[in-house]
């Protein structure tokens, strides 16, 4: 097999060479699917529920990323971690409300599990804009979204794409700000309280 391969011309660097810089060409009417991450070609990364709190952020740092798929013990998805999550009032929340120390945090303390997780489908994504994405986003109030298929060998569900505001942003060259939406009575009182 090595023998198919052979070394390519090189050059050296001369001292005119410039750097590419990115060129911010997505639009809000550019069709939604160039600012997904497509989860069939990009390698997701995962941590279990039972991970602390500052683990989690040294993986978040060493992989890049601001997202992490949570798994159970059996590797079944739970839910997700959000850097957000982690970095945040999630922390002093939970040891306001059970006590303990910062160190104890596991990240099933402070995931968003799957029954709370908003998700579109991939065929209505498909005929969309990115401007009716960053509205979605807004709506939900969340940083990031699922995108969701269906299998056609036996017809399940599954998680193929994620829309994130930073990635969103970066292509269209301009910030997006999704202010958090409360879901339930407690997040709405917090919320409140926060403000004054």
């Amino acid at each position: 097999m090595q023998g198919h391969y052979k070394p390519i011309k090189y050059s050296e660097v001369s001292a005119e060479t410039q750097l590419a810089q990115p060129v911010h060409t997505v639009l809000l009417e550019d069709h939604a699917i160039s600012v997904m991450t497509d989860l069939n070609k990009i390698r997701t990364f995962t941590i279990e529920a039972t991970n602390t709190l500052e683990f989690t952020i040294t993986k978040m740092i060493a992989c890049g990323v601001r997202l992490l798929f949570v798994m159970n013990t059996d590797n079944t998805f739970i839910g997700i971690v959000t850097a957000d999550d982690l970095l945040g009032e999630k922390p002093i929340l939970h040891l306001h409300n059970n006590g303990g120390i910062r160190e104890n945090i596991l990240i099933q303390d402070l995931m968003t599990p799957c029954n709370q997780l908003k998700t579109l489908q991939l065929f209505d994504v498909s005929r969309s804009k990115v401007g009716d994405i960053v509205e979605t986003m807004k709506a939900f109030g969340r940083q990031h979204i699922l995108v969701v298929d269906i299998l056609k060998e036996n017809h399940k569900e599954y998680i193929c794409g994620l829309f994130s505001t930073t990635q969103i942003s970066r292509q269209l060259g301009t910030s997006i700000d999704v202010l958090p939406r409360a879901n339930t009575f407690a997040e709405v009182g917090s919320a409140i309280s926060g403000s004054f």
